[in-house]
Formats: C-alpha cells, sequence, structure tokens
C-alpha cells in the first residue's frame, strides 16, 4: 500500500519530489525524468512483489529504501522530525522481513517464503511488537512535532477542510500536535490491545481528511502512509497471538 501509493505519485509527478533528486546534482529538467522511473520500480518491483512474491531481500530492500527516502527529509532541509515521523517508511517493511525470517523454516533469502504460524515464537512475536511499537511511537512523535514545530502549509490545509475556523487554526494545530507526542511515547509503554486500536482508528481518520481536502492525488496521499495503519493493526493481531499463545501453554 505504501509503495503503491509512493510509486504512484511518481508516475503522475510532484513537484515536493524535486528537492530529494537535486540534492544528488541532478538538474530539475532530469529530476521530473527520473519520478516515473521511481515510481514504476516502486508499485511495480517492490510494492506488487512484496504483495504477490514475498521474497526477503527484496523486502529488506524496502527497508532500506524507505530509511533511504525518510532520509532526504532532513538532507533537504526539512527537519529531522520529518525523518522520525516516517518511522513506517522503513520500520513496517523491516518487522515484515523479520517476520519471515523468524517464523519460517529454513527461510531462503532469495527465495518467496511462505510463513507458518507454528514458526512464531514467543521471543519472535515480542520482538516485532518491540518493532512496531518503534514504529507507533516515530510516526505520532514525529507527526506531532512537525505540528507544533514546524510551519507546514499542508497541516493547514487539512484542517481548513474540516471546518476549522480560520482563527483558530494555528491553536488547534498545536494542541493536535502535543496530543499526537503524548499518544507516541504511551506507545512505548502500552501494550493494550483498545489504545492500540485507537491509534489506528486516529491515523485513518486524521489521514483519511486528505480525501476531501483540496490535494493534488489525496488518495495516493493516504495510501502512501499505509505502514501507518498497518503497523497498530500488525501490533493488535501479534498481542492476540502472543495471548493465545500463552493460553496454550
Amino acid at each position: 500500500m505504501e509503495f503503491l501509493g509512493h510509486g504512484a505519485f511518481g508516475l503522475i509527478t510532484k513537484a515536493a519530489w524535486v528537492p530529494y533528486i537535486t540534492v544528488f546534482g541532478f538538474s530539475e529538467a532530469i529530476a521530473w525524468k527520473l519520478m516515473p522511473v521511481i515510481g514504476g520500480i516502486d508499485i511495480f518491483i517492490l510494492g506488487l512483489s512484496a504483495l504477490l512474491l514475498p521474497v526477503p531481500a527484496v523486502i529488506l530492500y524496502m527497508s532500506f529504501w524507505g530509511l533511504f527516502t525518510a532520509f532526504l527529509r532532513p538532507l533537504t532541509g526539512e527537519g529531522i522530525w520529518e525523518f522520525v515521523e516516517r518511522a513506517y517508511n522503513f520500520g513496517v517493511p523491516f518487522a515484515l522481513f523479520y517476520l519471515y525470517r523468524g517464523a519460517t523454516a529454513n527461510c531462503k533469502f532469495f527465495r518467496v517464503n511462505k510463513p507458518e504460524g507454528s514458526f512464531l515464537t514467543a521471543r519472535h512475536t515480542r520482538a516485532l511488537i518491540n518493532i512496531c511499537k518503534f514504529v507507533l511511537a516515530g510516526m505520532l512523535i514525529g507527526h506531532g512535532a512537525i505540528g507544533v514545530f514546524y510551519e507546514k502549509k499542508i497541516f493547514i490545509t487539512l484542517y481548513k477542510s474540516i471546518g476549522v475556523p480560520e482563527d483558530t487554526l494555528q491553536i488547534f494545530k498545536l494542541y493536535v500536535g502535543y496530543f499526537e507526542i503524548l499518544l507516541g511515547i504511551l506507545c512505548l509503554f502500552v501494550e493494550n490491545i483498545y489504545f492500540v486500536l485507537f491509534i489506528f482508528l486516529w491515523k485513518v481518520l486524521t489521514e483519511g481528511i486528505y480525501f476531501i481536502a483540496p490535494v493534488k492525488g489525496g488518495y495516493f496521499e493516504f495510501m502512501e502512509r499505509g505502514g501507518s495503519y498497518t503497523a497498530p493493526l500488525a501490533m493488535i493481531f501479534l498481542l492476540l497471538w502472543l495471548k493465545k499463545s500463552h493460553q496454550n501453554t
């Protein structure tokens, strides 16, 4: 979902990508030409392969690619919280890689693998839960900090689209930001299923504003943030699995 949404922006092109490519010395003209190439790789090589033919080596590469693209934000002057907020870009693929490596007997690094639940031990499950916790904490703390410390125009556009009055936009942005920072900190310590379900619903509803906001490719913006929805869902299933495993022992 994440790579399909990101790749779609490469195919239709996105002005915000230009600095991420020109920072390596390419001209702006070349940047626009490279976007569809990057988008095609994201969709047809990475996204669809992870969905249909999951190979651990490819999934691990997806994690490194997500880490690299997240790092481009502070590298181009957008600030460190932009990197932190995108913890799901690299954290979710890494969790999936760990799942295949830990939950599959005789896992083949360069071949399609089929996870088998019986091999998902309590130790592996606990490790995956911890990965999810850090992903949730990073995406919420980072997103909240952007709202509190940065003047990001898209936030104002989104809040306007849901009817927040003009004279309260800034204070609303601050309240939401501090609330998300608090949620992110709690994610490091709370393993309650209903709390994690709230995180899932919060992200779906807040990112779902892109559907009604006057933003180019709002649907793809929602898709691109797929990792922020799948991470809490994965943590819920892992907590249920761990609980079930304890009951059977």
